[in-house]
């Protein structure tokens, strides 16, 4: 909101900085921290007196929970997150259509999340909110960010559009009911398939945050790059009027996330829990679509996409063995992944900073498509 008082310009100079997003991004990255930082100390506090911590002596997590004593540490960390992310942004972004739609994302997702991590901890109901009730908020999610993108003149014509990596144009163009069936599966299947993948990376102290800090960042710069025509020009990719302020969202949750990870790294004060996972795979997979890079989030997001694929191998090898001999097998020593090379005798530190080494990996990979077209 802030950004209005470059309207000012011409009786205080200084203000006319307010005019580049760049300038703005940055303040957003700052502002988020500092309110991650204020707000964190309290927060923990308050969970602690709460006694929302969450439960890991089941037989899913086994000696490993017990191993590195986890047990009372409180969860639902994910509120510093969102806090300093929502206040950043309603200061220094340009409301529009895709700043709008981004935060609605956001907030919905950290309300579902809450309430999973709310039945957990408190109600002590281990699965949290059933399977069903889960899909049916994250399509009616979907359903209605896509409805007010498809609604809105500025977004209509550009979210139809779908581009993938190392091409200059568009691979087609949604039409007609069942183009735009199927850009509601797609969408669907980026929010909840990054949502669930982010959920799963969260298995070790600063792991995921610290993932999603280098997303934020490869997003950030092709938000700003998609919204300014000569760069869009420049790099052949769309040029998608606005998304630039999706930048200052992307500083924010940059901030956001260097602050819990102060309070994440390794031993954890505090987790984000579904409230943090479930709402973060949300905003940047509504990103991701917002700037028409999509599947460009498959590499970029490259240890999210790891961490699910060994999920799903080992349940479907465990399923396959088990047809074939009558006993299950697996593939990996405990999945997700992150926890088979805690098995192999890995420190929990050793396995966090080499995830986050092939995440910055992936991030100059996926940014490095920009180019090659």
């Amino acid at each position: 909101m802030l950004s209005y008082l470059a309207n000012f310009a011409d009786y205080l100079g200084p203000l006319r900085l307010l005019r580049f997003i760049t300038f703005r991004t940055l303040l957003s990255t700052i502002t988020a921290a500092l309110i991650g930082f204020a707000i964190a100390p309290r927060l923990i506090a308050k969970l602690r007196r709460l006694k929302f911590g969450q439960n890991y002596d089941d037989d899913r997590t086994g000696d490993l929970a017990r191993k590195f004593d986890k047990k009372n540490t409180p969860t639902m960390g994910g509120l510093l997150i969102f806090t300093a992310v929502f206040g950043a942004t309603f200061l220094w972004a340009t409301p529009n259509v895709w700043v709008v739609v981004a935060m609605f994302v956001y907030a919905a997702l950290t309300a579902v999340g809450f309430r999973d991590d709310f039945l957990k901890v408190v109600r002590k109901n281990r699965e949290g909110i059933n399977s069903l009730e889960k899909i049916a908020w994250q399509t009616l999610i979907t359903a209605v960010a896509l409805a007010v993108l498809l609604w809105h003149p500025l977004s209509a014509q550009k979210i139809r559009e779908l581009w993938v990596p190392f091409n200059k144009h568009p691979l087609l163009i949604f039409a007609g009911l069942s183009g735009f069936a199927s850009l509601f599966v797609l969408m669907f299947l980026w929010l909840v398939g990054f949502s669930n993948a982010i959920n799963l990376t969260d298995g070790l102290d600063g792991l995921a945050i610290g993932c999603t800090i280098t997303v934020a960042l490869v997003y950030g710069l092709m938000a700003y790059a998609a919204g300014n025509t000569k760069l869009a020009d420049y790099l052949l990719i769309g040029f998608v009027p606005g998304t630039g302020e999706l930048a200052v969202i992307c500083g924010a949750l940059v901030g956001a996330g260097m602050a819990f990870l102060w309070y994440n790294s390794h031993p954890a004060e505090v987790f984000m829990g579904d409230t943090g996972s479930l709402a973060l795979g949300g905003l940047i997979g509504a990103i991701a679509f917002m700037v028409q890079q999509p599947l460009t989030l498959v590499i970029v997001g490259g240890v999210f996409v790891m961490e699910a694929m060994s999920v799903i191998i080992q349940v479907g090898y465990f399923k396959f063995t088990r047809r074939r001999t009558g006993v299950g097998q697996r593939y990996f020593l405990m999945a997700p992944v992150h926890h088979h090379f805690q098995k192999l005798g890995w420190p929990e530190t050793k396995v966090v900073l080499r995830f986050w080494i092939l995440s910055l990996m992936c991030a100059l990979i996926g940014l490095g498509t920009l180019k090659l077209r």
